[in-house]
């Protein structure tokens, strides 16, 4: 009995915390912060581009069919706010949902197309900035806390600065100034690469396909992509960035090797 004391009083902190959730906490701070430097460097990135946009090329069409330009960065703030409110409700413990609806989501976003590119300039910094003080606020125990996205996807806080991270670069994309998915930094590959599939293993919707990335270093990751949509497996290999364009719906994987299935709307 003895024994067994110590080593339950030698697991647990004098505040009460376990020892390895306190370790995991710290872990999983750790990397959200380590994340969010990405972030804060892809946005001024971010910001440089669009500032250069004036009104005429701010509302010209992105690549996004039936989306100018302002779409785009109008949705960019919009996701910033969204993430603000789920840091919130990590930061306090009440429920502070992404957004009111798809519906409001989407009248924000149409709205703020239709204003002059300085506007959209500054909204994007603004909603930036705000994600930005948002972030800082969070201890490590809160980065553990759990919050529910879009669709009622639940996931710890520590997840939303990689998902912002993905948002930002994929719609940097879509903006159509000069920035493709093969300028991003080797070392923030292999994440966004996660994040592409994790939206698309276990669509009923979508294809089964084994999966085969070649990294910028020359280092390979495998996925399976386990769908219902058919009874077939579909082995597809390629390199990093053609790999992320096909998963989001931004290229048609023609540059992929093997038998590569049409994948369902990303969204």
């Amino acid at each position: 009995m003895t024994g067994s004391s110590i080593s339950s009083e030698a697991s647990v902190r004098h505040d009460g915390v376990p020892e390895q959730r306190r370790a995991n906490e710290l872990s999983a701070a750790a990397e959200a912060r380590r994340c969010l430097a990405d972030v804060r460097a892809v946005t001024e990135r971010l910001g440089q581009a669009v500032g250069k946009l004036d009104d005429e090329r701010m509302h010209q069409p992105s690549r996004l069919p039936g989306w100018s330009r302002a779409h785009v960065v109008s949705h960019i703030a919009r996701n910033a706010d969204g993430f603000v409110n789920l840091l919130m409700w990590a930061r306090t413990g009440v429920e502070h949902p992404m957004y009111l609806s798809t519906a409001d989501r989407d009248a924000a976003i149409e709205e703020g197309a239709d204003r002059l590119a300085q506007v959209v300039q500054e909204d994007l910094r603004a909603a930036s900035d705000r994600f930005a003080a948002a972030s800082d606020r969070l201890s490590d125990s809160q980065w553990a806390a759990t919050v529910a996205g879009r669709a009622s996807m639940v996931f710890p806080a520590a997840n939303i600065p990689s998902m912002r991270l993905f948002e930002l670069w994929v719609h940097m994309v879509d903006l159509d100034v000069s920035v493709g998915f093969a300028d991003i930094p080797d070392e923030q590959v292999e994440g966004l690469l996660a994040t592409a599939v994790s939206r698309l293993v276990g669509r009923p919707d979508g294809p089964s396909v084994h999966l085969r990335v070649t990294l910028p270093d020359g280092a390979e990751r495998v996925w399976d992509l386990v769908g219902g949509a058919d009874g077939d497996v579909h082995q597809v290999s390629g390199e990093a960035a053609q790999v992320i364009a096909w998963l989001t719906g931004r290229g048609d994987g023609a540059e992929l090797d093997g038998d590569v299935p049409v994948l369902p709307a990303w969204g």
